[in-house]
């Protein structure tokens, strides 16, 4: 049985991204997300990033509770129009 990801920098690094706890910062402060917009549609990602994020979701993998967080917190996220 896999164990539970450690935490969000092991899904940034999972997804090829930065991830140091400022790099992640950043990361959610420059792609906000509206409401009306699926994470893994999101125009920010690759498409293996689009990949990995729906497969957690529809396998519901371990790593699907972090996409949820990470998913919560690019919304709480002001969206500049």
């Amino acid at each position: 049985m896999n164990q539970q990801p450690m935490g969000m920098p092991e899904l940034f690094s999972q997804l090829g991204l930065d991830n140091d706890y400022a790099d992640i910062a950043q990361f959610i402060q420059h792609h906000p997300l509206p409401d009306n917009i699926r994470l893994a549609d999101a125009s920010f990602w690759t498409p293996s990033q689009r990949a990995f994020l729906r497969e957690s979701w529809q396998q519901d993998s371990d790593w699907c509770d972090l996409v949820d967080q990470l998913d919560q917190m690019l919304r709480k996220t002001p969206v500049k129009h």
